[in-house]
């Protein structure tokens, strides 16, 4: 049995030397035939000579090129699309999961599980980042999916008839973690703890984050959109309710209706309500004429390999 490892690469190049390093002592000598598919996720740094440099070193690796960064995800399905494995499993180039995981990932796959994720315990990250993950998570699992691991997961392993799916699945602006766990095939979870990362600083900018957010929850649920039509419910009870009690005071006591002012900040309340649901659709909308264009979500440029692969 063959087992891939995928590795996106993006600005990693002081990691990779010691990631191989890394897998070779821990992992490589114990799970009999495996390859390395490293993917760089359009790096302007060196990473993509350092990685051709490490594949000179071992017959197993195979490095891919895309054409720009297109982002984590799409790097790992261009991963997943020039696997040969029997199973794979993900792995960052920073470090900070330890590289054991894969092990014992690796036997609950052997076990008869088709999906296997790696879902974290703790991370050493600075407390802002902590927060603000786990509330993405939390979000996650009331809108999207329920068994979503409560600390979340960005490693997982999928055998030969999960990765066949997602190949052909060639969805852009989504979660690949969510697709994987969409699937629905019998899953089992090992758990660990992120480690603080050593070398270099990460790419994950707030922007990457808050289209994630988007991304996982406008590509699996229509609770937003469900969630206006409440709204706008309740705004027009409210409205109703309001209009009543101020013809009732008029006609009871004689109080004047409220003029310019209230009326303001109504309208001006009203519209902004409107413009966030007109967003909202905005959003669905685009992911729609996005996916409508069938453009790739991915674009390889170059792949490099040594015969034995």
């Amino acid at each position: 049995m063959k087992i891939s490892i995928i590795i996106p690469v993006y600005y990693n190049e002081e990691n990779l030397e010691d990631l191989y390093a890394d897998l070779k002592s821990k992992v490589l000598g114990k799970i009999g035939e495996y390859e390395i598919v490293f993917v760089d996720d359009g790096s302007g740094d060196d990473s993509w000579n350092v990685m051709n440099r490490i594949r000179e070193k071992d017959d197993n690796i195979r490095c891919v090129k895309l054409s720009r960064n297109f982002g984590e995800h799409c790097a790992l399905q261009a991963g997943l699309s020039v696997c040969t494995g029997d199973c794979a499993v993900t792995k960052q180039a920073d470090l900070q999961e330890d590289s054991t995981l894969i092990l014992e990932m690796y036997e609950r796959f052997k076990q008869g599980n088709e999906v296997v994720l790696a879902a974290r315990t703790a991370r050493n990250d600075n407390p802002v980042s902590v927060f603000f993950a786990n509330w993405y998570y939390s979000i996650i699992r009331k809108m999207v999916n329920k068994n979503m691991p409560s600390g979340g997961c960005d490693c997982f392993l999928v055998g030969r008839k999960a990765i066949e799916i997602l190949k052909n699945m060639n969805e852009k602006n989504s979660s690949l973690t969510l697709q994987v766990m969409w699937l629905g095939f019998k899953t089992d979870i090992v758990y660990y703890e992120r480690l603080e990362r050593e070398k270099g600083r990460g790419r994950w900018t707030l922007a990457k984050k808050i289209k994630l957010v988007m991304d996982s929850i406008m590509s699996f649920s229509y609770q937003p959109l469900r969630m206006m039509m409440y709204v706008g419910c309740a705004f027009d009870v409210f409205a109703v309710i309001m209009l009543i009690s101020v013809f009732v005071e008029y006609f009871t006591s004689g109080t004047p209706i409220e003029g310019w002012a209230s009326l303001m900040c109504v309208v001006l309340l009203g519209f902004g309500l409107i413009m966030t649901m007109l967003g909202i659709i905005g959003e669905y909308i685009w992911r729609t004429l996005d996916a409508s264009r069938n453009r790739p979500p991915f674009i390889i440029d170059e792949i490099r390999e040594n015969k034995k692969i």
